[in-house]
């Protein structure tokens, strides 16, 4: 099994610390590096070119916004993914985040569980956002969105693939959704990936905001 290789980026010991304990448990994830403070994060994922960049986004030197724009932005040749993990649940850093490139956003109280689904999600390309400010990032962006209109209605999905995409869009985690379904998380990622072709969407997000767009979440 490949190993996703991690970058951790917070000025707080402790934090850290505890992101290498969950994260070197796991089967498919080695903890590679630690940073406390942008600037130092910025050369070692330029050195080491990690696999993810976990980012806490109050940091000394460059903060979580500016590093994630450094390493992910859209003027970067070759990108590093970053998953941005904060306490602070302020909007504009949601929307700073993603418009930099992230790869996902997490609160730390969202726990281990959502942290390493993130992490997978990344890898696979996908963006995953802490399901306490979802539903306000979707309003934010389902108002904003545009270029979407010509996208199918709700009947281009199976039944199946419909439920899958009314939970994506209520910030639910794909092992939430097959909990919810009573199917397995490989059922759901291979229904996200057929929502995914259908809908010409890109990740969750745009799968959410079709959702909302389309009455499908209302």
């Amino acid at each position: 099994m490949t190993s996703t290789r991690i970058l951790l980026a917070d000025d707080q010991d402790g934090i850290r610390a505890a992101f290498r304990l969950i994260l070197d448990a796991q089967p498919d994830m080695t903890v590679v590096g630690e940073a406390a403070d942008g600037t130092t994060a910025l050369q070692l994922a330029r050195h080491l070119r990690p696999d993810v960049v976990l980012a806490d986004i109050r940091m000394p030197g460059l903060d979580g916004l500016q590093l994630t724009r450094e390493l992910a932005g859209s003027h970067v040749v070759d990108p590093i993914r970053v998953v941005v993990v904060t306490t602070f649940d302020l909007d504009e850093y949601v929307h700073a985040a993603l418009r930099h490139g992230a790869s996902g956003f997490l609160l730390k109280r969202s726990g281990p569980t959502l942290m390493i689904e993130a992490i997978r999600a990344a890898m696979a390309g996908d963006t995953l956002i802490s399901p306490q400010v979802t539903v306000r990032l979707l309003r934010h962006l389902s108002g904003a969105a545009t270029g979407n209109a010509d996208r199918p209605g709700p009947d281009v999905l199976t039944s199946r693939e419909r439920d899958v995409a009314r939970l994506v869009a209520t910030g639910r985690s794909n092992a939430e959704i097959a909990k919810e379904l009573h199917i397995s998380v490989g059922t759901v990622k291979g229904h996200l990936a057929g929502i995914h072709t259908r809908l010409q969407v890109r990740n969750r997000v745009e799968i959410a905001i079709w959702a909302h767009q389309s009455g499908l979440a209302s």
